[in-house]
Formats: C-alpha cells, sequence, structure tokens
C-alpha cells in the first residue's frame, strides 16, 4: 500500500503546526511580487505600491478561493462549517483565487490612480510565477492528482525522478502528477509572457489576457486528468463536445480520471476555460476595433494620484501623454514665474 510519504507538517511552534502548503504557497506569492517590483521599476512605479497590493490581493485571493470551493461542494460542508476555514487540509479552486483577487485588485488600483489594464499586464507574469510554484503544495499533500497510470509510464515514458513518483503512489495505485503538468505548463507560459510584453505591438491589457488564454488552454486538457473535478450535469452535446475537444490527449497516451456520471458530466474548470479563451480572444479584438490609440504595453504608465494629471491623459499614447504632461509643467511653471502685481500707486498714497 503506497502511503503519504511526505509529512505535510514542516516544523511546530508549541501546539501550532506550520504545513509546507502554507509556506509553497507563501513562496510562490513572495516570488510573484518581486516579479512584479522587478517590472515596476521600469515604469517608476514604487514597490510599496506592489507589496501593498499583495496584502490586499492574497487575502482577497484565498478567501475567493475558498468560497468557490464550497460552493460546489456544499454537501459536504453543510454540516461541518468548521471545516470550511481548514484550507491547510486543501480545498481551493484557482478560479476562485482569481476572481476574488481581481475585484480586489480593481478598487486598490482605481483608488491609487493607476490604469487597472496597465497593473494587470505588470502582474501577469506574477501570477504565473505563483501558480507554478503553488502547484507544488498539492504535491505535498498528495491531492489534485489525476487518474490511474503505471509506474512504468511515470518512470521510462516520462523520465520522473523517484520522489515524484513515489509520492504518487496513492493507496497502492499510481496516479498523474497533474500539479506536476500545470507547473510545467505554467512556467512555459512564463517565459513566453516575459517575451511577448517587450514586443512593441502589445496594447495594453493584452498581456493580462494573454495570461488567460495560455492558462485555460493547460487547465483545459489537464483537467481531466483529474479525479476531484468540480462537475454539474450538462446538456449531453456539451459533455460530448468537451471530450471532443479534450480527444488529442488520448493520442499521447493519457486517459481521462474518472468522474462518478450521479456526480455531473462536464466539469466546470474545463467549461469555465473553453468560455475563458474565448472571452480573452474577443476582448482583445474588439478594444483594438473601439478604442482609438489604445496605449501599448511598453507606453509610461502614470497616476492621477501622484501627478495631477486627468484620466484622459492616461489613455493617451506615450508620445500625447508625454506633450500633455509636460505642457502641464510648462503652464505651471510659467505661472510660478510671473513676478508679484505691482502694489497700486492710489493705495500707497492713501497709506
Amino acid at each position: 500500500m503506497g502511503t503519504l510519504l511526505l509529512n505535510p507538517i514542516a516544523f511546530s511552534i508549541g501546539p501550532l503546526a506550520v504545513h509546507w502548503y502554507g509556506l509553497i504557497l507563501g513562496t510562490g506569492a513572495l516570488m510573484g511580487l518581486l516579479f512584479a517590483i522587478w517590472e515596476g521599476k521600469r515604469f517608476k512605479i514604487p514597490q510599496e505600491f506592489f507589496m501593498d497590493l499583495l496584502l490586499f490581493g492574497v487575502p482577497s485571493a484565498i478567501v475567493g478561493a475558498r468560497i468557490y470551493f464550497v460552493a460546489f461542494k456544499w454537501e459536504d460542508y453543510k454540516n461541518n462549517l468548521w471545516d470550511v476555514f481548514k484550507i491547510w487540509n486543501g480545498g481551493i479552486a484557482i478560479y476562485g483565487a482569481l476572481i476574488g483577487a481581481i475585484i480586489c485588485a480593481m478598487i486598490f488600483v482605481k483608488k491609487r490612480g493607476y490604469n487597472f489594464w496597465r497593473i494587470a499586464d505588470i502582474c501577469a507574469p506574477s501570477l504565473l510565477v505563483g501558480q507554478l510554484i503553488g502547484r507544488w503544495g498539492n504535491f505535498v499533500n498528495q491531492e489534485a492528482y489525476g487518474g490511474e497510470t503505471t509506474e512504468t509510464f511515470l518512470r521510462d515514458y516520462l523520465h520522473l525522478p523517484s520522489f515524484i513518483v513515489n509520492q504518487m503512489n496513492v493507496e497502492g495505485i499510481f496516479r498523474h502528477p497533474t500539479f506536476l503538468y500545470e507547473s510545467v505548463w505554467n512556467f512555459v507560459g512564463l517565459l513566453l509572457l516575459l517575451v511577448l510584453r517587450r514586443r512593441k505591438f502589445l496594447r495594453a491589457g493584452e498581456l493580462f489576457c494573454s495570461y488567460f488564454i495560455w492558462y485555460s488552454i493547460g487547465r483545459f486538457f489537464i483537467e481531466a486528468l483529474r479525479t476531484d473535478s468540480l462537475a454539474f450535469q450538462g446538456a449531453a452535446w456539451l459533455a460530448s463536445f468537451v471530450n471532443g475537444l479534450w480527444a488529442p490527449m488520448q493520442w499521447i497516451g493519457f486517459e481521462q480520471g474518472y468522474l462518478a456520471p450521479s456526480y455531473g458530466n462536464v466539469r466546470i474548470s474545463q467549461l469555465l476555460a473553453l468560455l475563458i479563451v474565448v472571452a480573452a480572444v474577443l476582448f482583445i479584438i474588439v478594444r483594438r476595433k473601439t478604442i482609438p490609440n489604445l496605449p501599448h504595453y511598453l507606453d509610461p504608465i502614470v497616476s492621477t494620484k501622484a501627478t495631477g494629471i486627468d484620466s484622459a491623459t492616461l489613455q493617451m499614447p506615450a508620445p500625447a501623454a508625454k506633450t500633455a504632461a509636460e505642457q502641464d509643467n510648462s503652464t505651471t511653471s510659467a505661472e510660478e514665474a510671473k513676478p508679484l502685481p505691482e502694489p497700486d500707486s492710489t493705495e500707497d498714497k492713501k497709506e
């Protein structure tokens, strides 16, 4: 019988047990922060801005992730409400985390006077960094794995190291390490985003959309391998359509993880991934066609709170925004340079 080889508890401080899951998620968040600060320096955005964003964003992401998961698993929690708060045992959904983080970021960024899409672009690679590291928390907890496979497939076909293969022996059955598949997919996506963000054709908001497109494509194919997917009972044609799109995975030796028919026939994350890809592509096309002078990714980023520049200036491309800012500065300088008015001679005589 296979057992949990890795102790999920890293260390204890008195009665407080510190879990590897939390440490790994924290490491992912910290590395994502460093990536955002590094890129933010190019746009002269203070590092404190990203630190504050992380301070509010992480709790919002955790809450969103847990609410999303519990909402679709309510039958398992309605009689054990205390278990809702035990996130160290796993049970958070990445799409819920993104929803929570995005809502928080939209409010926070607006209050700081920045354009949301410009900041979202900077943070897009950070999201992939956090996810590719965070998935290893599932590895330690021996959760979110895929369907049955063989030791030969893992060792000889995928050439995985022993510490991964051994941990994928769950109760005597070898499982697909879906955490690893997603982590590798996110790493490749990170490299692509780092290259893409230096392309001159890239417009504001498009790197953020590219993140969603890349991640959702990978998630669509990886999700079907899992045995713990959130699902619902959809129309037969919809289930057939989703399974048909996934079919190429069978050509390279993968089989879908078991999904109980009584639970559902359409995996929620797969369907959501498809909708996100379509929505992101349409979003890019529509914005390019309907918004004139859409800023480029490489254009300067300014805050209305810090500079007093109006919102119209923020939407200008770099040359126009720079000219407008220079005009504001020159006007201010000219006003400051004006001599004080001469005292009224009549008043002087009265005095």
